[in-house]
């Protein structure tokens, strides 16, 4: 190999050195990248709250309650009082077997082309209830008594006693329905049991029949609300009653006096019951559910960015690895070039042998 030749090559090696340590110097860099990279996503991984499961222990409560003949009141609250006794709240409920209750909905019929229009239910007309002085119904005639009777089935079977008694009665119905359901003009029919052969009335918002939707044919095209009357839960909460308490040995409450010292004091057994909120436990494991997965499934997305980042690492390591066999090949290269170099000019320039 020549002079120039020599010097050629070597100048060559001497780049393609410099492009590999460049190369292998991109590549740590890339590595580092990589390497925050995965450190960030350890860091979101151990950042994350793990989700754990409600404890039905959390929706369950220590109820006492006691008995008032129908009344079942259940204490609310208990407040100490300095003098040993204490202020409750409790709330009664109990059933009102005379209660205005939903009777579901009905298809109504409107008859007339013009107001005022009439109603029906299949084949039963319904009738406006009309709020009455007492002595005005007393007043009454047996002639408008009668006219009451003529185009309903259930009233014509009614002496006129009966009917005065009936009117009175459908008074109280309006008074409810009013206070249930808001001021209002209400019709009524009453619908006989086929068992029992006893009449139960059924009632109607006048205005919600004049303002609903009909077909040609007369029919409503939704179902019009109906009430009748039936039995319904009620409660009533009381407050601030003064009472004192009896426990057992383990703390639990068996007796209460309510208003103790007064004339009218009284004293209940209590009973001790625990109660578990299933609804609101269901509720909480529901979103323990849902919390769990999204946790999973977080914890599945980060794992893959950590998996793909390692496999880009790995790459890189084993190209820096070609690298620096390139690099040893190129110096092994270059140290036989430079020792050409050294003896074409020990050769050249040598002037005794």
């Amino acid at each position: 190999m020549g002079m120039a030749a020599s010097q050629a090559r070597f100048l060559g090696l001497t780049a393609r050195k410099t492009n590999v340590e460049y190369e292998g110097q991109q590549i740590n860099q890339q590595r580092t990248v990589l390497s925050n990279q995965s450190a960030n996503y350890y860091n979101d991984l151990l950042g994350m709250s793990v989700p754990v499961p409600p404890s039905v222990d959390d929706y369950t409560k220590t109820v006492y309650t006691f008995e008032d003949g129908a009344l079942s009141n259940s204490i609310s609250s208990m407040i100490a009082q300095s003098d040993g006794t204490y202020l409750i709240s409790y709330t009664s409920s109990w059933t009102d077997d005379f209660a205005v209750v939903s009777a579901g909905s009905s298809i109504v019929t409107r008859i007339g082309d013009k107001a005022p229009y009439k109603y029906n239910v299949g084949a039963k007309e319904l009738r406006l209830m009309e709020t009455r002085d007492e002595g005005d119904i007393d007043a009454m005639t047996d002639e408008e008594l009668e006219d009451l009777k003529a185009n309903d089935e259930y009233l014509k079977t009614l002496s006129n006693d009966q009917l005065k008694n009936l009117l009175k009665e459908e008074n109280k119905y309006i008074d409810m329905l009013n206070n249930q359901y808001g001021n209002a003009n209400w019709m009524v029919r009453y619908v006989q049991n086929t068992t029992t052969g006893t009449w139960s009335p059924y009632f109607y918002k006048k205005e919600v029949l004049d303002s609903a939707i009909y077909s040609d044919t007369g029919s409503s095209q939704s179902n019009i609300p109906a009430y009748t009357i039936g039995s319904a839960q009620k409660t009533e909460e009381v407050k601030g009653v003064t009472a004192r308490l009896e426990q057992d040995a383990s703390g639990r409450i068996i007796n209460v006096t309510l208003n103790p010292g007064k004339d009218d004091q009284v004293t209940y057994a209590v009973t001790t019951n625990t109660i578990t909120d299933q609804d609101a436990y269901d509720d909480a494991m529901n979103q323990y559910e849902y919390d769990k997965h999204q946790y999973d499934q977080a914890i599945q997305e980060i794992n893959a960015k950590i998996e793909i980042t390692q496999a880009q690492d790995k790459n890189l390591e084993l190209r820096l690895k070609q690298l620096d066999t390139e690099q040893d090949a190129i110096s092994t290269e270059m140290d036989a070039v430079q020792k050409v170099i050294e003896k074409n000019t020990e050769s050249t320039f040598k002037t005794f042998g």
